[in-house]
């Protein structure tokens, strides 16, 4: 299915997270979220912009904005420039915890869970912005992960990696706002790793990459395990499809805790699947 890992940037990042590839600029871009950083890496080499506070995870607005979510708000990021603007606080009165995992769904809207610098228990939760508007969706998460889509917008999955079980969430179809209770799509709680990251390809099928695994995992959209895919770092934090077909998988790493030589860097896998294109962010 696969040629192999292939080392995309040797950057060892603290904890690399939020891989995103923009679509117009045909560009992955993703962050180290404890050394505050934001990359990008094209045919002249590797960039990244610093920042006063932890940053973790965007969606693409237009060509050269992001909306970037950080530990005190969602940002209009311009790209040439590397200015930023707030446009909503997201829990900024609150010292315990950081922005984590993120995603534009589609309808414009863009979802980001929270939690504590520690991990502490239940500190987070996750919300969506849509039309100007944040509001909370599920609280008491510990760590939010796994923020993804399917690709007829029927629903949405995420994670409480802390308790192993990637939910799925059904979506009203004129709008994107949750309907109904989610329910267990995959229930990981008794494996010896964590549910990180997750993107949905164009046929549906769900890609997790697992902290303590060494891998990207593959499974169906009714939860059948359908492929595993192994990156060297055993901290593999999260997935996304992009280059010129929208067939590579970028798989970023945490080097925090690892021992790993290869810990922290980004990968990339060349695979015979078609991603789906990232969402639109609409402001």
């Amino acid at each position: 299915m696969t040629d192999g890992a292939q080392v995309f940037s040797d950057t060892a990042c603290t904890l690399g997270e939020g891989p995103l590839w923009h679509p117009e600029r045909k560009k992955l871009f993703w962050f180290d979220i404890l050394s505050k950083k934001l990359l990008t890496r094209d045919e002249n080499g590797e960039q990244s912009w610093s920042f006063d506070e932890c940053v973790s995870a965007a969606g693409w607005v237009d060509h050269d904005t992001l909306l970037m979510a950080s530990e005190s708000g969602l940002y209009r990021f311009d790209i040439p420039s590397g200015q930023r603007e707030l446009v909503v606080p997201l829990e900024a009165d609150n010292p315990v915890t950081r922005s984590n995992d993120g995603r534009a769904d589609p309808w414009g809207g863009f979802w980001i869970g929270t939690m504590g610098f520690n991990a502490e228990p239940s500190a987070g939760a996750i919300y969506r912005f849509y039309r100007g508007e944040l509001k909370q969706l599920i609280s008491d998460v510990t760590i939010s992960n796994a923020i993804c889509f399917a690709p007829d917008g029927s629903c949405a999955y995420y994670t409480d990696t802390a308790d192993g079980c990637i939910m799925r969430q059904s979506l009203d179809q004129t709008d994107g706002w949750p309907v109904g209770d989610p329910e267990v799509f995959l229930d990981l709680s008794g494996e010896n790793f964590g549910p990180d990251g997750a993107v949905v390809d164009a046929e549906g099928c769900l890609w997790n990459a697992q902290w303590g695994a060494a891998r990207v995992a593959q499974y169906s959209p009714t939860g059948e395990l359908l492929s595993t895919l192994p990156v060297p770092p055993t901290q593999a934090t999260c997935p996304a499809f992009g280059g010129p077909d929208l067939t590579t998988l970028f798989v970023t790493t945490a080097a925090e805790n690892s021992s790993d030589v290869q810990a922290g860097q980004t990968f990339c896998l060349a695979t015979d699947t078609t991603g789906q294109r990232e969402h639109q962010v609409i402001l």
